[in-house]
């Protein structure tokens, strides 16, 4: 991995000039696999991924939370890979965009720290307020690099990373300027059911008496966690006691629109994002950075679908892996926790019911002999 030299340029000025004077094809990112000290994290600390321009300077930070799965097995199973692409969104957008693992998902040290309790006294509050404990550790320790500005964070979170986002801003750390949150909530155990929802509720009333920092909110109409209906009263609780948000009502996506925050989704949020980040004067570059350019080849036998879908494989994080058939059926997994992982779900989703015969074709970014 290219080393940064550690030049202490501020914004808006001096980074600014950097970025806005790369060519338009500047493709290098970046990457780095981070442990976050944190003395409730014990030894491993918290696992994390960051990636930023390969250009020197000091770069806004974008803290990114992931959400949290129905089934709490799958917490351990979880990886920073599957946000990676959404981190790169905001890497072109001239962020130094820090993806954190809380405690108890994926590789992190520590026990689970976000339990709510029974659905009649759901905590929600106080299991968002320990989702903070993690993201402050992760500001923590960015503010100790040279490559890293923390006078300028914007927080950005999904689902359960979007409620502790919302519940970040009113414990809102120093440089604490801009918070994104998609489809933010907790509780849901069951497509379009919350446990206790009006505990919820109360407890966005509650961080909204405490947040002023500007605040974005998108939900999709066809939520199937947070529906419409009660995305709008989480709207109401958290704006009556005092919270600045600007809600979008996305249109529905897929099959599930609490997916919209996703790689597939990218064309569809990153407007609402770049129109909010230049409400709040944080736009860094004329437009964002290229992507890095890949010298991989679909296989021929794909039609025009499957060929968007290896375009998508391309920008994905690790791990991944691709497979296929002699006849141009696909299937494709990224952001798995392992290498072995991404090539047994890839081959189930080629394989479909009709054991297809598929062949992995690529892992990560290799070509698989």
């Amino acid at each position: 991995m290219t080393r940064l030299k550690r030049h202490r340029l501020r914004l808006p000025l001096a980074i600014v000039l950097i970025l806005f004077a790369l060519p338009a094809q500047a493709e290098n990112y970046i990457r780095e696999d981070i442990r976050i000290p944190m003395a409730q994290a014990g030894a491993r600390g918290l696992e994390a991924v960051l990636v930023r321009p390969d250009a020197p300077g000091q770069y806004p930070l974008a803290l990114i939370s992931h959400g949290a799965p129905r089934d709490g097995a799958a917490r351990v199973k979880m990886s920073p890979g599957s946000s990676y692409p959404m981190a790169l969104e905001f890497a072109r957008r001239g962020f130094a965009a820090l993806i954190v693992m809380r405690r108890g998902y994926g590789n992190s040290g520590g026990t689970y720290a976000e339990d709510r309790g029974a659905c009649a006294r759901a905590d929600y509050a106080g299991s968002a307020r320990a989702s903070v404990l993690d993201l402050k550790a992760a500001v923590t320790w960015a503010g100790g690099r040279g490559d890293i500005d923390t006078t300028r964070i914007v927080a950005v979170g999904h689902s359960a990373g979007g409620f502790a986002t919302v519940a970040l801003t009113a414990e809102a750390p120093p440089g604490l300027i801009a918070a994104i949150s998609f489809a933010g909530g907790r509780g849901s155990d069951a497509p379009d059911h919350v446990c206790g929802e009006d505990r919820l509720i109360e407890a966005f009333r509650e961080f909204g008496q405490r947040s002023r920092v500007p605040m974005l909110w998108v939900y999709a109409a066809n939520d199937h966690f947070f529906g419409p209906a009660l995305a709008e009263r989480f709207r109401t609780a958290f704006a009556s006691a005092g919270g600045d948000v600007k809600f979008i009502k996305a249109p529905a996506f897929g099959e599930d629109g609490h997916q919209l925050f996703s790689l597939k989704g990218i064309p569809l949020w990153t407007p609402y994002v770049d129109a909010f980040l230049a409400e709040r004067h944080l736009t860094l570059v004329r437009a964002p950075l290229a992507l890095p350019r890949s010298s991989l080849t679909p296989p021929r036998q794909l039609a025009a679908n499957g060929r968007e879908s290896f375009e998508q494989y391309l920008r994905a994080g690790t791990h991944k892996a691709f497979a296929v058939t002699a006849d141009g059926h696909f299937g494709w997994a990224t952001g798995k926790r392992t290498v072995d992982e991404a090539e047994t779900t890839a081959l189930k989703f080629c394989e479909g019911a009709q054991g297809r015969g598929c062949k992995i074709v690529f892992v990560d970014d290799e070509p698989v002999p």
